[in-house]
């Protein structure tokens, strides 16, 4: 059986992103197309389903690391801001974006939240046989 750690990353991604987008559970909200994705980008993005492909790259990361919450999936997510004559500085990703889509995650019935020593979200089985369904 093949594991999501065996598929290359943007490939898993890009087929997961193909099926999160069929289900209804997974609807690009009406303000997603005017938000910037964090404080260090200039615009909101220019790709029509980037919000499947955030979400599909947020569930593998869950699959991947375990127990994930909201902070570090910001860290994961930030980038280096540009402060014109000053030097580049680390910023987080907005903390909305994520939000929403670990809610809609939670509510297809993937994830589950943890109150623990390391809280967060971990994927359910049935998330983890849909992730591993795909990667096959």
């Amino acid at each position: 059986m093949v594991k999501v750690y065996d598929i290359e990353a943007e490939k898993f991604i890009l087929a997961l992103a193909a099926e999160l987008k069929k289900m209804p559970e997974f609807k690009m909200p009406d303000w997603a197309q005017f938000v910037k994705t964090g404080i260090s980008k200039a615009r909101p993005p220019t790709d029509e389903d980037w919000w499947y492909k955030r979400a599909a790259s947020i569930l593998r990361q869950i699959y991947t690391k375990g127990v994930v919450g909201v902070s570090r999936l910001r860290t994961k997510y930030g980038s280096k801001q540009n402060r014109g004559m000053k030097p580049k500085r680390f910023k987080k990703a907005a903390g909305k974006n994520i939000r929403v889509i670990l809610q809609q995650a939670e509510k297809a019935g993937f994830l589950e939240k943890i109150k623990a020593k390391k809280s967060g979200r971990k994927l359910t089985e049935k998330g983890k046989e849909f992730l591993e369904r795909i990667s096959a």
